[in-house]
């Protein structure tokens, strides 16, 4: 009788639960939404309501449900903050799938730590996080937060779409400022169109929303998935932070207020280091050439670590500080760069860039200062332009990579800002070039030395080598060569940083049990080491095909046959063409050298979605070819 008036207790109180939080039972989400999701944004507010320059608040509520464990991240809150930017309230709700709230969070759950990251020395924000532990699913997390900003000069940029595998039910993005207080805003690829409105007082409002978006799979040759998202980011027609204000409405205001507010001032070199640099360029002859001397120089000297304090952590430190220190964030090594080279007579340009591995754009006609992740320098010179990452103590002069290649940037130069575009590195010239001589052994054992060569973005191959002690390196390549019972006797990596420059890694191994030996037969690969993967197939492909850069794998290895054996069998010759590109093999034998030739091209390109069904098959193909045997057989 007592079980059975609680569990009528309990059911009324569900009830009434259910009934005050409708919104929140996970059976109430659209099956649309489900597929493919393992999290469903239920309602998601930001409203940025600018009090004053000096004043701006953020009220900010999410209600998320977790479907299951691939989606545990949704549920993590962490709220940054700094000297600029207070919180002043947080709390969150959990609910179990049923809308019900099972317990409650506020500020004094959360922990508090600072924001450093582990190559961050100096960074002034901290951070208050909460990871709920909730292990049954689905549950829902409701939690809300306001912050008050005493800087007006940078907004974060509103994007409805959320991460892979999370859908959407609605999105509201609010804009409050008064008649005093311009702004202008750049949609990107939004569906409607923004409600604008003002009310009695004057106060301008801004209104933005999205409904109903289902979760997208990340698809293997993609673009970037910020150039099909929705989006809205927001800048000021003027505005302040900390004690510096200004206005900028165009790339080339911006560039101007960067040259004044945040870098003039900051080259002041010692003279002792001047006196250095002028006796190291003595003997040099032409502006490039002494470029390329001050920049090994900076390589030599400097170190980098990261330092987030100042204008939103887009201020660099004073060149002197750097000097004195010998270490830097990539915008204080390119102001010392830019101080070094002027002490030398020589114009350089800080530039500031969206780096990673997507080639992301500034957008031509909107300037804002949230478009950039890092600092690097550009040099004009009289008949080519020098582009250099300052942060690497190891990259060749005029060398980027894939990190910053081929991407509009904003060079702050003496007339303002301008948009450039870095190198980009064409297909030819992009090469991994490898030679061999391997001996087979009667009893299985491969013996070989071989020579790789690395140019283009394929010299970041072996970047993560180039410095490393001995027996580090020998790891990297053991996992690197996919050779069973591998033994590395010998390694040797050289530089060429000329201005085509190229990395040449050269090995000599041995590797036991290579070959299987079964009676009179005795079989190996031809390739095991410059393997194809395989590419998985993707139904119902959304998006476009994208090689966003090509290459070209050419491998040349004779093999020494063991004595006593005869080919029996061995892969027929291939030749590939596709219009992602080629690939070929071939074998050819003289007495008792085998010599096995490969090409593997691939191109950059954009191709329709409904052509990734031929690139999965052109991948596979060269995947089981790279793994045909050849078959010997002992001499009767």
């Amino acid at each position: 009788m007592r079980r059975f008036v609680i569990l009528i207790c309990f059911c009324f109180w569900h009830s009434l639960a259910v009934k005050g939080q409708q919104s929140y039972a996970a059976s109430l989400i659209s099956s649309d939404l489900k597929v493919r999701a393992g999290a469903v944004v239920r309602n998601e507010e930001l409203t940025i309501e600018v009090k004053s320059f000096n004043q701006v608040d953020y009220r900010y509520k999410r209600v998320v449900t977790v479907l299951n464990s691939s989606a545990d991240a949704e549920a993590k809150i962490a709220v940054w903050y700094n000297k600029t930017r207070n919180i002043k309230s947080i709390k969150a709700t959990i609910y179990n799938e049923f809308g019900v709230p099972i317990s409650k969070i506020s500020l004094k759950d959360f922990r508090d730590e600072s924001a450093a990251s582990n190559y961050s020395l100096f960074e002034d924000s901290r951070v208050k996080r909460f990871n709920p532990a909730v292990v049954t699913y689905p549950f829902t997390l409701e939690y809300e937060y306001e912050i008050r900003s005493r800087q007006s000069l940078i907004f974060p940029e509103w994007s409805a779409i959320q991460e892979e595998g999370v859908s959407l039910e609605f999105s509201r993005f609010t804009f409050l400022c008064g008649v005093d207080f311009g702004i202008r805003f750049k949609e990107l690829n939004y569906p409607g169109k923004v409600l604008m409105s003002t009310d009695a007082k004057g106060q301008k409002s801004y209104v933005w929303e999205v409904k109903n978006v289902k979760a997208f799979k990340a698809e293997p040759y993609s673009q970037d998935p910020s150039l099909v998202m929705p989006a809205v980011k927001v800048a000021p027609e003027k505005f302040t932070f900390q004690d510096v204000t200004g206005s900028f409405g165009n790339w080339k205001e911006y560039g101007q207020w960067m040259n004044d507010a945040l870098l003039k001032g900051k080259d002041k070199i010692p003279e002792e280091t001047l006196a250095m640099v002028r006796e190291l360029i003595a003997e040099v002859d032409g502006p490039r050439e002494k470029a390329r001397k001050i920049y090994e120089f900076i390589q030599q000297k400097t170190r980098y670590v990261s330092v987030q304090i100042g204008i939103g952590g887009y201020e660099p430190v004073p060149a002197s500080e750097v000097d004195r220190l010998a270490y830097g964030d990539c915008k204080g090594l390119v102001n010392y760069a830019k101080a070094l080279l002027a002490a030398a007579g020589i114009k350089s340009y800080y530039t500031l860039v969206e780096a990673g591995n997507y080639k992301t754009d500034a957008i031509v006609d909107f300037a804002s200062m949230n478009q950039f992740n890092h600092a690097i320098l550009c040099i004009p010179f009289e008949k080519d332009t020098v582009w250099v990452d300052c942060t690497s103590k190891t990259l060749p002069f005029g060398y980027l990579g894939d990190f910053t290649d081929d991407r509009l940037v904003l060079a702050c130069t003496e007339d303002g800002g301008k948009l450039l575009r870095t190198p980009k590195m064409k297909t030819d010239e992009n090469l991994q070039m490898r030679k061999g001589t391997f001996a087979l052994s009667a009893e299985g054992e491969l013996v070989g030395k071989m020579t790789t060569t690395f140019a283009g973005w394929q010299y970041d191959n072996r970047e993560a080598l180039i410095g490393e002690p001995l027996k580090e390196q020998v790891k990297m390549l053991r996992e690197i060569y996919p050779l069973n019972n591998l033994e590395i006797q010998a390694v040797s990596l050289q530089q060429d940083k000329g201005d085509r420059p190229k990395v040449t890694e050269s090995l000599e191994f041995h590797a036991r049990d290579y070959a299987l030996i079964n009676g009179d037969r005795y079989t190996w690969s031809l390739n095991v080491i410059n393997r194809g993967r395989s590419l998985r197939e993707v139904v119902n492909r959304k998006n476009p095909v994208y090689i966003s850069r090509g290459y070209i794998d050419l491998d040349e290895i004779a093999y020494s046959l063991p004595d006593g054996y005869t080919i029996e069998s061995r892969p027929a010759d291939h030749n590939l063409k596709t219009d992602f590109g080629e690939f070929s093999a071939e074998s050819t034998l003289s007495g008792n050298v085998l010599v096995y030739k490969r090409k593997l091209r691939l191109d950059e390109g954009l191709y329709p979605a409904e052509a990734y069904a031929k690139l999965v098959e052109f991948y596979q193909r060269v995947y089981e070819f790279d793994r045909a045997g050849l078959t010997l057989i002992k001499n009767k």
